[in-house]
């Protein structure tokens, strides 16, 4: 049941395109992976996963329609979020993961990133976009993760890598000192792989996202599209480069 409409809509923006927000509910455009992410949210909230949103239908213009979630997002390139905050969403990650690792849907399923696939034997659904602007925080603390629209198979450890990129922050030029200190406290939070192999498997996981975005923009996916307005694929690609370069120092802090 599509919830009342007390408010006007308004629209809240994104990189990819926002949102529209009406009442306690956003709206967005569906594509042909909105069913198998329909039935992934459903799975999650049956099986009692706290901090997703509730799904709610299609409103008339034939947009999904999901609850709207109380708290403010980040603003990746103005704050880091406080070390209580990053550990309160790696343990939200691993929530997930954990819990997602029991839905194993049978046959293709189509989603965004890699269209029509199976799930295979070694992977799990990821959310695969679990960037810190991603997260919604409410008194200080890490209450939801938004935006499924990308998840799809992957690696548990693909999102712990997209996760540290935009939280500890490694896209940018974050003091290694601190670099370490919070990768240490990922790591322990999460409690499956060390440092290391989470930096190595940030450089493969935003290749990949690299890549992503320019099929998708080569396919004419409006949302990919829109992510060329803010430099995308080549901003990632230039910050991966110059994050290598740092990795040889973030190593000798560890």
């Amino acid at each position: 049941m599509v919830p009342r409409e007390e408010t006007g809509p308004e629209h809240l923006p994104g990189a990819v395109g926002g949102v529209t927000r009406i009442a306690q509910t956003v709206r967005r455009p569906t594509g042909p992976w909105t069913p198998a992410v329909h039935e992934l949210l459903t799975y999650l909230h049956d099986n009692g996963l706290r901090g997703i949103p509730a799904l709610h239908g299609f409103d008339d213009e034939g947009r999904e329609v999901l609850e709207h979630v109380e708290g403010r997002g980040v603003p990746i390139d103005r704050e880091i979020v406080l070390d209580t905050v990053l550990v309160e969403a790696v343990t939200w990650l691993r929530d997930f993961h954990d819990l997602v690792d029991g839905f194993r849907p049978e046959g293709v399923r189509t989603w965004r990133g890699p269209g029509a696939v199976e799930l295979g034997a070694d992977q799990i659904i990821c959310h695969h976009d679990p960037g810190a602007y991603n997260w919604i925080i409410q008194s200080g603390h890490f209450v939801a993760m938004i935006d499924w629209d990308m998840a799809g198979p992957g690696r548990p450890i693909d999102d712990l890598a997209f996760l540290a990129w935009t939280a500890i922050p490694l896209y940018r030029a974050t003091p290694t000192s601190e670099v370490a200190r919070r990768l240490d406290l990922l790591v322990e939070a999460y409690g499956e792989w060390g440092p290391m192999t989470v930096l190595e498997a940030v450089i493969a996981r935003m290749t990949t996202a690299s890549d992503r975005i320019e099929a998708g923009q080569a396919r004419g996916d409006q949302g990919f599209l829109n992510l060329a307005k803010v430099g995308e694929p080549q901003r990632t690609r230039d910050r991966v480069a110059a994050f290598r370069l740092r990795l040889p120092e973030i190593d000798a802090a560890l």
